[in-house]
């Protein structure tokens, strides 16, 4: 009984001595201690730091990340925005003006409204963009009414320039398209020298405002090549010219006597027929560039003395061809002279209506000529009736002068001149009417064989 009672004692006790009161509770308890044979580790500082590092990184990473698409998107915005443009305006972008310069002249024009936009938006597309934007060109554009940025970026790096045009017609000397280009008042700069003759192709040319004079002279001297270079290789096989510089000289001699694109083969046909029998060409042109050279015009008929003059030019004294251009030939003549006409014709002149009669014998020759007089005398006779008292009287072997660009020419006859031009550089012009009236004409003889 007793034991009993000892043994419920120590189990109220020790029941006791295990409960804890509500505070103890709320009193967190005590790790529990390491195992043994465990050693402490602490943390690396070095590996601590490096994660703060990239975790840095990483959040300053996305932030401008954030911020840049922010503001691509802002600038991409404002490109496809319209512009404040209320209508079209010509605007000029000079030479040598950088980005930020054009900007800002785009900005004082009205034609975008905050430059660095302009800018950064240029820089954004070629870095972001698709295709690779050019560098923004000098030049006249017309910008439409609320062009976009992205419009105005397009058009100044596409070099979508107004475009303006020189024509520069066959038969002129280089001195005198020289002089033309020196005239043409959108081109800029000096031409630094005169290129030789017949190594420019006349043709109308297409510029920028401001272009420089010099590009047009050698834009000219590259058609020129490649259109000669092609040509030659289909050139007739017996025509007899050796080289492409001999045929220049002979296209030049063509394109002065003819005008009409429709006579020009027959009249390559009558000076090859005549190089074959060994006969002088005998042509009126070649006497004029040997007398006034580059200038072109001789401003007054050929006379007797220009005939006989010695010049390695005038060839009624020499044999065969020249030795350099008359002109600068255009593209129908140089293929004239590529591929003549099929004819036995030795002579031409002119008819009195613009165009030419061609003979192959002498005495059908000088039947032309005496018609040609005829018609002269004809429209001289009807000149003078429509001057007055008191003007000098129109000389009876001469032409009016026709307009610059006409086919009319003066008689053109492969013998000693029968009426003469004046080769003003037009390859079209006849004879000038204010010639000396002393200048007559000479009588139609058989040429000299050489």
């Amino acid at each position: 009984m007793s034991q009993n009672r000892k043994r419920s004692d120590a189990t109220r006790t020790s029941r006791t001595a295990g409960a804890r009161s509500p505070a103890e509770r709320l009193e967190p308890g005590r790790a529990p201690s390491r195992p043994r044979g465990v050693q402490a580790r602490e943390p690396s500082r070095a590996i601590a730091g490096f994660v703060r590092v990239i975790s840095g990184v990483l959040t300053i990473s996305l932030v401008a990340m954030v911020l840049i698409g922010g503001t691509a998107f802002l600038i991409f915005h404002q490109f496809e925005n319209p512009g404040p443009l209320t209508a079209t305006r010509t605007i000029v972008i000079p030479k040598g003006e950088g980005r930020i310069a054009i900007a800002e002249r785009l900005e004082r024009e009205g034609v975008i409204t905050n430059r660095w936009t302009f800018v950064g938006g240029y820089l954004l597309q070629g870095f972001l963009g698709g295709r690779k934007t050019g560098e923004l060109r000098a030049g006249e554009y017309e910008i439409k009414e609320h062009a976009s940025m992205h419009d105005v970026i397009d058009t100044l790096s596409e070099g979508k320039s107004i475009l303006y045009k020189a024509t520069l017609p066959e038969g002129l000397t280089s001195e005198q398209i020289v002089e033309r280009l020196k005239a043409e008042a959108n081109l800029s700069g000096e031409v630094t020298s005169v290129p030789p003759e017949g190594t420019l192709l006349p043709d109308t040319y297409y510029f920028s405002k401001g272009a420089s004079r010099n590009e047009i002279v050698d834009r000219m001297r590259d058609d020129m090549e490649k259109t000669v270079a092609t040509l030659w290789e289909q050139r007739d096989p017996d025509i007899p010219v050796r080289s492409m510089e001999e045929l220049i000289t002979f296209a030049s001699i063509v394109e002065k006597e003819t005008g009409r694109p429709d006579e020009r083969d027959r009249v390559a046909a009558v000076f090859y027929n005549r190089l074959r029998k060994g006969m002088r060409l005998q042509s009126d042109p070649t006497i004029i560039y040997g007398i006034v050279g580059g200038q072109g015009a001789l401003g007054r008929g050929i006379t007797k003395a220009d005939i006989e003059s010695k010049s390695p030019y005038n060839t009624y004294q020499i044999n065969g061809l020249p030795p350099g251009p008359i002109c600068n030939p255009g593209k129908s003549a140089i293929l004239a002279a590529l591929h003549p006409a099929k004819t036995g014709d030795l002579y031409f002149v002119a008819d009195g209506t613009g165009g030419h009669t061609f003979s192959e014998t002498l005495k059908e020759h000088n039947n032309a000529v005496q018609k040609w007089r005829q018609v002269e005398k004809q429209k001289a006779k009807d000149a003078s009736d429509d001057q007055d008292d008191n003007a000098a009287p129109i000389p009876t072997t001469k032409t009016a002068k026709a307009p610059a660009g006409k086919a009319q020419k003066s008689a053109k006859a492969t013998t000693p001149s029968a009426g003469a031009s004046d080769g003003d550089g037009d390859a079209s012009s006849p004879s000038d009417s204010s010639a000396d009236a002393s200048a007559m004409p000479l009588p139609v003889r058989k040429p000299k064989h050489q």
